[in-house]
């Protein structure tokens, strides 16, 4: 049924007054919003900023970190490579402080023979040994040697009947130097040495009386007996 005058006329009093009290209340209540709604962006906004600007202080730190650690680890590889002098030679830096050096090379008397360079092989002699026997194996080109005089020499001993060797200077790898002729050495040698021009190589068989002795007490642990040498006479002054 249609409404009354009255009552339709109460109604459209009621549709303006909310329609009014809409249109009053929604402006400010728009602005606010749209107020709060900016606050929240650009405090979300101020946020992400601070986020942003913490996660990048850490991954610079992070990077100064890494740099500076590979900077150490390359100064630390550096250090232990072993550092040598300019111009010093690595292999020679390696070698221990003790340990044995080589002898100095053989000097061989001008225009001497090769074979002087070289420990000859002395074998045992036959039959009995009765006097100091002076055989020469190489014939040297210098000077004789002269009684008083220092010489240089290489020899190798042996037992006269066996050939065992016993003594040489070849095994110390270096000649020995000693005066001449004057007591210093065994008779043999005194006797056998003298004149004997340098570069020469001479087989000396020399008995035991001229030696250490015949007797084995006598020779005070020496070799007692007839005795080979083979001495090469590589300077005399």
């Amino acid at each position: 049924m249609p409404a009354t005058p009255s009552q339709q006329g109460v109604d459209d009093v009621s549709e303006r007054t909310q329609e009014n009290r809409s249109e009053g209340q929604s402006p400010a209540t728009k602005a606010g919003r749209r107020l709060a709604a900016q606050l929240a962006a650009q405090k979300a906004a101020e946020a992400k900023r601070r986020r942003q600007a913490w996660a990048g202080g850490l991954a610079g730190v992070a990077v100064m970190a890494l740099l500076i650690g590979g900077f150490v680890w390359i100064d630390s590889k550096r250090d232990d490579k072993p550092s040598t002098a300019s111009g010093a030679n690595p292999s020679a830096s390696a070698a221990a402080p003790d340990a044995p050096t080589a002898p100095p090379a053989l000097q061989l008397p001008e225009g001497s023979d090769p074979a002087l360079g070289t420990k000859p092989t002395v074998k045992a002699g036959t039959g009995e040994l009765k006097k100091l026997t002076v055989t020469p194996m190489i014939k040297g080109t210098g000077p004789a040697v002269k009684k008083g005089q220092n010489i240089t020499t290489n020899y190798v001993g042996v037992f006269y009947k066996d050939g065992k060797e016993f003594d040489s200077s070849w095994n110390a790898g270096q000649p020995v130097t000693f005066p001449i002729g004057v007591g210093q050495v065994i008779p043999g040698w005194d006797q056998g040495l003298v004149g004997v021009t340098v570069g020469s190589r001479v087989q000396l068989d020399i008995p035991g009386e001229l030696a250490y002795s015949n007797d084995e007490a006598k020779a005070g642990g020496r070799p007692a007996g007839p005795l080979r040498f083979v001495v090469d006479v590589l300077a005399a002054q």
